[in-house]
Parts: structure tokens; sequence; C-alpha cells
């Protein structure tokens, strides 16, 4: 044979080096898809709908334990049917003979009654009332007509209970158009076509010009106020429903765009001047004249994820740390305010800063190589947290700001709740109406108002605007 077949020590060498480098490209590219399939609603901003139902992770909440038991605390008034002292009608029931002797019991004293009551409905049927407009003419000639109630103007139409019976349940309970006419037919014998469950939404948000306009102009004059998006599905379009909060107002709108377009549309956020507490999500960092409480909760989630990719013989994470440190502030605050403390104790809280920002400094070390996609994602995240620390710990120095965006995200989650039920919305403009009557049901339900009642005075053209307080 003639000439060596055998690679020289340099082809060796390369060939070595070539394979290290495919099994750091397929060891990132692993690790990268193991964060992926391990992503759920508990260590990301995913919904809990979207958990696998096959791998749905175990319970696990974010809160550390309180010490209290499980259940209804002491003081809690509780909700249990009882007995009521004046029932609407009493039906009495006499024993039979006597069932020791057989006797007739008729004329026998009584020595006892047992109480028993039963809650029910009585038969609900629709009432029809005409209204005559009565004609007469005087002997000088002139014919004058009577004037029709208030709210009657048209020869056959639908009351104002009826009208709030519709949105409540298409609205407020998130039925289709086609099951709240079958639900109105079977309840209360009532045909209702869906056309006229639109054209009473429309009727219903059309109302409402005037409360928007509060909400708005309240909200942006808030100290505080929360704000949030969410996807939602529109004449088989992404758009996106914009929600601005505070505990006592709700404004949600409807939009094609999720950045700035859509944020300004809404009309709050581009003249709030106060704390503005929202995701990481960099839109709203573009208005200036704001400060800004970044969601603990978010941050919480992220951290849960970074713990999760560690390998299982970690001892210890940077990530666990930081969102313990991160816990333990908002028990500070918490308890602060329960006890009517005038201040933290600082040397918890600067105990507890220390370990949140040397945390957050290993993870910033430890990822430095950013050598592949998930260590660029936790550097990200390590840097996001140092270089942003005031942002995240701003509820530790004014305690009207809330640590998390949780009540923006309660607001907003009736809309994928209706998606979820019913489907998408077929056009924005209803889109958009359905989105006004939720922000007046939102802001009902914050003053503990009878929902019900609420939509009445609405269906009769006086809705309800909270006073101001």
């Amino acid at each position: 044979m003639s000439g060596d077949l055998r690679p020289s020590y340099e082809e060796l060498a390369a060939l070595v080096v070539r394979q290290a480098e495919r099994i750091e490209l397929l060891e990132a590219e692993v690790a990268e898809l193991r964060r992926q399939l391990g992503q759920n609603s508990q260590n990301s901003s995913k919904p809990p709908s979207s958990d696998s139902p096959f791998v749905k992770p175990a319970p696990r909440s974010l809160r550390r334990r309180s010490g209290r038991k499980p259940g209804g605390q002491p003081g809690h008034p509780g909700s249990t049917l009882a007995l009521v002292d004046n029932p609407n009608e009493r039906e009495r029931h006499e024993p039979g003979p006597c069932t020791g002797c057989g006797a007739d019991l008729s004329g026998a004293p009584e020595v006892g009654t047992e109480r028993r009551q039963v809650f029910d409905l009585p038969p609900v049927q629709v009432r029809v009332t005409e209204h005559q407009l009565i004609a007469r003419r005087c002997p000088c000639g002139t014919t004058t007509c009577g004037s029709a109630p208030q709210g009657v103007t048209g020869p056959v139409q639908y009351g104002p209970r009826i009208t709030a019976i519709v949105l409540y349940l298409y609205v407020g309970q998130f039925l289709s158009k086609k099951r709240t006419a079958a639900a109105l037919a079977e309840l209360f014998d009532t045909p209702i076509s869906e056309a006229t469950v639109a054209s009473i939404a429309r009727r219903g948000a059309g109302g409402l010009d005037g409360f928007l306009t509060e909400m708005r102009d309240r909200i942006a004059a808030a100290p505080v106020a929360g704000f949030d998006e969410t996807g939602l599905r529109v004449a088989t379009k992404l758009h996106w429903v914009h929600c601005a909060r505070t505990d006592r107002y709700t404004l949600i709108t409807c939009h094609p765009k999720r950045g700035r377009d859509g944020i300004n549309a809404a009309g709050v956020l581009g003249r709030f001047a106060g704390v503005a507490v929202h995701d990481a999500w960099a839109p709203y960092d573009t208005y200036l004249d704001v400060e800004h409480q970044l969601c603990c909760a978010h941050a919480l989630r992220e951290l849960t994820a970074v713990s999760d990719a560690q390998p299982a013989e970690a001892a210890w994470c940077w990530a666990t740390q930081a969102a313990d440190a991160l816990v333990e502030l908002q028990k500070l605050v918490t308890e602060a305010i329960a006890t009517g403390a005038d201040s933290l104790d600082h040397d918890l809280l600067d105990k507890h800063i220390g370990l949140y920002h040397s945390a957050v400094q290993i993870g910033i070390t430890t990822t430095a190589a950013r050598t592949t996609k998930v260590m660029r994602k936790h550097n990200a995240l390590a840097r996001r947290l140092r270089d942003r620390q005031d942002d995240y710990l701003r509820f530790t120095r004014d305690w009207r700001i809330p640590p998390d965006n949780n009540g923006s995200e309660r607001d907003i989650r009736m809309i994928k709740l209706r998606q979820k039920v019913s489907g998408c919305l077929r056009t924005l403009t209803g889109a958009e109406q359905f989105c006004a009557i939720r922000s007046y049901l939102s802001t009902a339900a914050k003053h503990s108002r009878n929902l019900f009642e609420t939509l009445v005075l609405l269906a009769e053209g006086q809705p309800w605007i909270p006073a101001h307080q």
C-alpha cells in the first residue's frame, strides 16, 4: 500500500474541536427546548388555560405560608342558608293518628313545632303593560295626545329589566348571543333573536359615553393606577384589549394594536402623572412623565423558571434567593400596614434588600458569558432586576402602591374568559361595546353594587356613576 491513510495529529485535533463545538451547540439547543417545554402558568406569563391537560403542573403558589389554618378565619361572616323570622307563607302539617295507641290527635294539645323552610322562586312570567296615549279634541278644534312615559319610544319594545337580563347574561356571564336568546326563551318564555341581543348591547354601550369619559378622567388623575393588555380574537384577527384601573375604577378598551397606538387610544396613560403599575413590557417605559412599579409577581414567575432550569444536584440558586427576598419584602409591608405601623423595620428592610441585590449580582456574574439562549435570557433578567431595583421595590417606600399588577390581570381576565366560553367577537365595534359594558360592570363590582340593578339603571337611560371620594 502506498501512502498512510491514518489522519494526522492536526486533523485529529481539528476533529475534536469541531465535535466539542457541535456538542456545545446541541447542549444549548437541548437546554432551550427544555426551557420552552418547561414553561407553564407558574414560571412564565402563560395563562393557566394554556397548561397541557396531560402534564398539568402541580399547584404551587408563589405565596409563602401565613401560619393560619386553611378555611374561614375567626370573624368571617359566612353565608350559610338560615331560617328567616318572616317567611312569605306558612303551611301547617298536622300529624296523623298517634304512633303509640293509634288514637285521633285532632283535638290533642299542641306541644311543639319543628320549623323547616324552603327557599324557591315563584313561576316567572313576563308582564305586558300597554300604554294607551289618549287623544282628545278641544272645542277649539285642536287635538292633544297624551305623552308616553320616559323610555317608552316604540309600539312594541322590551322593558328595562328584560334588557338588563340580556346584558347580564351576554356581558356579565359571557354567553354568546345565541345562548343568551335561548336562555330568555327557556326561563321566561320570551322568544328573542340574536339580532335583538346585539341591538340591546349596542344601545347599552351607547349610553355609557359619559361614564367612560368620567372613568378616563378619574384614572388619569389617580396617584396610582395599573395597566395591562391581552390578546382577543376579533373578526378572526388578533386584537388587543387594554386595561387601565384603580381599586375603584376600571376602563377596558379594544384596539387593533398592542403598543403605544392602542395605549394612547385608551386615553389614560398618555396624560397620567402618578405611579404606573405594570409588567416589564417595554412600551410602558416610554411614558416618561410617570413613575413605575414593575410587577413583582411577573418577576417571581421568571425567577421560578430560572430555578426550574437549574441542575437537580445544585444546592443553591441565585434566583431562589432573589425570589425569597422579594416575598419577604412584600410580607414586611403587608404586616406593617396590618399592624398600623408608621414605618418598616429598617434592619429587616436592609437585610432583605441586601439579599436581593447580592443574588441578582451573582446571577449577572454567573451568566455573563451568555453563550446560550437560556443563559442570555437569565442574564437579561438579572440585569433588569439590578438596573430597575428602585422600580421593583417602590412599594416598600410608598405603601399606596401594590407590589404586583394582579388587580389589572383580574380585571382583564374576564375578557379571556369570554373568549374561552363563547369564542371570538365578530366585529371591532362589537368588541368595543362589550369592553364598554365590562368597564361599567367591573367598576360597579368594586363599589359592591348589585350588578343587575346597576344594569337596570343603564337600560332606563340613567347609568350609574360612582360618587367622588
